[in-house]
């Protein structure tokens, strides 16, 4: 299957963003942040939680702090749009249509490294220890070198773009007596995942670049994975509408969740339960142990682009450039977050504020204090009446005795909304 688009970023940004309108500015956005000069493709939050990184259409990236809230860095120097972003809690790291990598210093701006050797756009990057991986529509991923600024393996052998990828050592996976990789295999256990538009997924050996697992069943783009090591699960979404299941020690293909009825854009996987937002407008939320389908998210009206769980409330972007809050067990819509005038690219949350990045060129930041309190009280009410036997009745009792309403969807559809 040959892909049209020129990168990974268009093919996800079209698959959310076809048909989408202009929104008003209504809403209640804590702040919203204009500096950048175009759209926002990805946002990333540091590991201890002190800043996020902004990668844009307009090159460049930006350093804001969690704390104030304020643009604190710019780096400048890609001479493309960026397509995605990293942030360490030293270093920032940005790829680009300029077929390069940068990596930065986040308390100066000063660029570091680049790393050259893509011939096309690189549309992912994945920091793990020492390693700096990357894929590209070059067809290859590659792996570098950290602090060398230099390519240590290339891993070529798919036949069109690599779009995602994820990485794993087999220590994690595998009993030493399973282990029957080669003798320079067993300095470095390391394996990197990467995901397709030839429909394929390989499972690759860093250390020599050999392709240990080539998992085939998809018949559409590979768009997103998703990886549990200690269960020696793999899942994977496409464009075929499926999400598959996968052994990343035999390769074997476990289970095929097959109830969308559009492309597979994004997952999320918390304590064994698996969340996919798909082009058909739904979050739907699956029991990975017995493939069963538990709960529908609805009220989109275009893609689902991006999701987050956090503390039972499930978080979701769309390309009708909405945010929405949704009791995760009950699928109940609790908050609808306005103002964004395109597609929502990416979101992250940090001490109770919700983060939303979008193609219009803002970051707006959002304060959820009252729905995690709110839902923390629910679920305290729910444990301590676990057990009395489950009561069926009006809509106040859906909302544990707060007052509801049905909203009409534009599809004519009704959706129970908690008004706040």
């Amino acid at each position: 299957m040959v892909w049209g688009l020129h990168s990974a970023y268009d093919l996800t940004h079209n698959l959310c963003f076809a048909g989408t309108t202009r929104m008003g500015n209504s809403g209640s956005a804590v702040k919203v942040c204009t500096d950048h000069q175009g759209g926002i493709n990805w946002l990333s939050l540091s590991p201890d939680g002190q800043r996020l990184l902004t990668g844009s259409e307009d090159g460049t990236a930006r350093l804001w702090s969690t704390a104030d809230s304020q643009c604190h860095g710019h780096f400048q120097g890609h001479e493309s749009y960026i397509t995605f972003c990293h942030l360490e809690n030293e270093a920032a790291f940005t790829c680009s249509a300029d077929h390069t990598i940068r990596k930065w210093d986040v308390m100066t701006g000063q660029c570091l490294a680049i790393y050259r050797g893509h011939t096309s756009i690189v549309n992912r990057i994945l920091v793990a220890k020492d390693y700096l991986f990357s894929g590209s529509y070059d067809r290859t991923a590659r792996c570098w070198s950290v602090d060398k600024e230099k390519q240590i393996q290339e891993f070529r052998g798919h036949r069109n773009c690599v779009l995602t990828l994820a990485h794993y050592s087999s220590r994690d996976v595998l009993e030493e007596e399973e282990e029957e990789e080669e003798e320079e295999e067993k300095v470095s256990r390391d394996l990197l995942v990467t995901g397709s538009t030839d429909c394929t997924v390989k499972v690759w050996w860093v250390s020599s670049g050999r392709c240990y697992q080539t998992l085939l069943g998809h018949t559409g783009a590979v768009l997103c994975l998703i990886l549990d090591a200690p269960n020696r699960e793999l899942f994977s979404g496409s464009t075929d509408y499926t999400i598959r299941t996968w052994n990343i020690v035999t390769g074997e293909q476990l289970k095929v969740f097959k109830e969308h009825q559009g492309s597979v854009i994004c997952l999320e996987l918390v304590n064994r339960h698996l969340y996919s937002g798909s082009a058909d407008r739904t979050v739907k939320c699956w029991l990975v142990d017995t493939g069963e389908r538990i709960q529908t998210y609805k009220a989109h009206k275009h893609s689902v682009s991006t999701l987050k769980y956090h503390a039972g409330i499930l978080f979701t972007g769309s390309g009708d450039a909405c945010a929405r809050a949704f009791n995760s067990k009950s699928g109940v819509l609790q908050k609808i977050f306005r103002g964004h005038k395109f597609i929502i690219n990416c979101i992250q949350i940090h001490n109770e504020l919700l983060y939303t990045a979008s193609h219009d060129g803002t970051l707006r930041i959002w304060d959820i204090r009252g729905i995690c309190k709110r839902n923390k009280r629910r679920l305290k009410k729910e444990r301590s009446t676990q057990g009395q036997g489950s009561q069926k009745g009006s809509l106040s009792r859906l909302f544990n005795n707060k007052v509801g309403c049905m909203v009409q969807q534009e599809n004519g559809e009704h959706e129970a909304v908690e008004l706040m």
